[in-house]
């Protein structure tokens, strides 16, 4: 019995981190996710200060559309659900599960940028761009930092499907696999508060 709960967690539960590369891998992501949460706390702090600097342009509750906010949230909790899945399925050494839930994961992140490039557009359309007012330059660095952060954990991912395809499922892919996922699990909680902070309390701000 104990020799085969061993067995299990040294083949599959932990697989990504049985080399030492891959440990070191690892602990050298959650040094650099701190540097990462340093530079969106300053983006928040500097959106915040800026907040009821709009000069004479337009508002934040003139523009921002409850629905399609909605969906971007919704597209970007839910790729976050299926890299989970692509997660369990590395665990369970199913590569075409993790495959397929990566890809699943790659369409969903898409769609987000799609409606946030979208969005973009429409508000240049209304007049609104870096250079409107303070809020607007601090509202598009935040979410233009991250719709770009979006893009390229999307290349990254597609780059070791890639190899995961050429490779399988080794110490090596597995831990790679893993940290993308914990790269992208941390993007999508910068856009819960994205959509708190920004969003939710933009569409009340000005009111009244």
């Amino acid at each position: 019995m104990d020799h085969g709960y061993q067995q299990h967690t040294n083949t599959n539960a932990h697989l990504e981190y049985q080399s030492g590369q891959g440990r070191l891998n690892i602990l050298g992501f959650w040094v650099f996710l701190g540097a990462e949460v340093a530079l969106f706390s300053t983006l928040f702090a500097t959106y915040f200060v800026l907040m009821h600097r709009t000069a004479n342009g337009p508002v934040s509750s003139e523009l921002f559309q409850v629905p399609s906010v909605l969906i971007m949230t919704f597209l970007l909790l839910t790729s976050s659900f299926t890299c989970g899945l692509a997660i369990h399925e590395m665990r369970r050494s199913n590569l075409k599960g993790v495959i397929i839930w990566l890809v699943v994961t790659l369409l969903l992140g898409a769609g987000f940028l799609g409606f946030e490039i979208k969005e973009f557009i429409e508000y240049t359309h209304e007049g609104v761009t870096l250079s409107t007012s303070a809020y607007w330059s601090a509202f598009f660095v935040l979410t233009g930092t991250h719709g770009l952060h979006v893009t390229l954990g999307l290349g990254w991912i597609i780059l070791i499907m890639i190899q995961l395809k050429q490779r399988g499922l080794t110490p090596t892919t597995t831990s790679k696999v893993f940290i993308s996922s914990l790269y992208w699990h941390f993007l999508d909680v910068v856009w819960i508060f994205i959509f708190t902070g920004v969003y939710l309390i933009g569409m009340v701000m000005h009111h009244g």
